[in-house]
């Protein structure tokens, strides 16, 4: 696997799953900034369409482009569901943030060649590589 840094030099495309539409959380704070340090930023939500700027799809696979890193904020519980989506998206990366990891449920997902970084903060990672 690739270090983090150079997934994140390499990556141009970032889903963020589990994007809220409330400025104030953590999921939309961490979009808006991977947007503003210049990552095409798009969100997915089944509850909202838009999150501020960023636009919103209700699944992984109805995002009409190629996926480099998909940066989960959802409960570690609930990663399982998203596996089947992610496998079929093919990214380049699934990244869990921080607090979020189930060995188990990616399992399938690195088998298929699909670099993936669990309980990991993609800000705080950012922030450490440039």
């Amino acid at each position: 696997m690739r270090n983090l840094c150079e997934i994140l030099k390499e990556s141009k495309t970032i889903a963020v799953v589990g994007i809220s539409g409330n400025p104030a959380r953590t999921s939309r704070q961490i979009a808006e900034f991977l947007l503003r340090k210049g990552y095409k930023v798009v969100g997915v939500n089944p509850s909202i369409e838009r999150a501020g700027e960023i636009e919103v799809y209700k699944s992984l696979t109805e995002i009409p482009f190629d996926i480099d890193i998909v940066d989960v904020f959802r409960r570690s519980e609930f990663i399982p569901d998203l596996i089947p989506d992610v496998l079929k998206k093919q990214p380049k990366t699934l990244w869990l943030q921080l607090g979020i990891y189930n060995d188990q449920a990616v399992r399938p997902v690195i088998e298929a060649g699909i670099e993936t970084v669990q309980d990991t903060c993609i800000m705080v990672t950012y922030n450490a590589c440039f």
